[in-house]
């Protein structure tokens, strides 16, 4: 699974992105130790044009009776996005990436849970396969969330943990993006794992443990794995 990320350097991301504006004025600032139920930086392509907007971590389908059913819905398994009632149409018409520079994992050693930061190799942004949807309560207010897709561990992975979260090579990210114009049997085969060689990973300070700590010092390396 993924159940914690960062995204440390949120500068020059309209360019990388292929971000045309905002959808609102706000301003992004660096997170180290973004947790569920957060509010997220993601990108969306409406109208022709990719749009950079902050959702809920925690997929909260239109069609749910409350909004606490997105505790459970941080992550979406590749293998059955197209089966499953909360992801089946959002993976047809409500694809997004999410942007992320790192994400957490944590090692178990006999009793013991050893975090890991993951990165790729050069450290630079990128995104995360993700899907998203707008819902209504009961009061009227509009809750846009998402999820992030998880498939199997690469091999730096797999001595970590069994699930990766997706991310997307970057020459295919605005394939994935056009579900008004791709269908979601076209980009399927983009929900592997991202080459290990291409990435990096190395243990962090057990300050991760706690979502509450959001500091530069939860990256910062214990132990370089490889």
């Amino acid at each position: 699974m993924c159940g914690r990320y960062s995204f440390s350097k949120p500068k020059n991301i309209t360019e990388r992105f292929g971000i045309i504006q905002l959808e609102f004025e706000f301003e992004l600032g660096p997170r180290y130790n973004i947790a569920p139920s957060q509010e997220v930086p993601v990108v969306i392509h409406k109208n022709g044009s990719n749009l950079l907007l902050m959702f809920r971590w925690g997929l909260i389908p239109y069609w749910a009776k409350d909004e606490s059913i997105g505790n459970k819905l941080i992550n979406a398994r590749a293998e059955t996005l197209a089966e499953k009632p909360s992801f089946r149409r959002s993976f047809e018409e409500k694809r997004c990436l999410v942007l992320a520079d790192g994400f957490y994992e944590w090692k178990k050693e006999g009793r013991i849970k050893k975090p890991y930061r993951i990165t790729l190799q050069d450290g630079r942004p990128f995104a995360f396969a993700g899907l998203w949807d707008s819902w209504l309560s009961p009061t009227g207010q509009t809750i846009n969330s998402c999820v992030i897709i998880t498939t199997t561990p690469n091999k730096l992975m797999e001595p970590i943990h069994n699930r990766m979260p997706v991310i997307l090579p970057q020459g295919m990210e605005s394939l994935w993006l056009d579900s008004g114009a791709i269908p979601s049997r076209e980009v399927k085969g983009l929900l592997t794992p991202f080459p290990a060689e291409g990435m990096v990973a190395y243990e962090v300070s057990p300050l991760v443990n706690s979502p509450r700590n959001d500091e530069p010092e939860c990256m910062v390396p214990v132990n370089r794995l490889f």
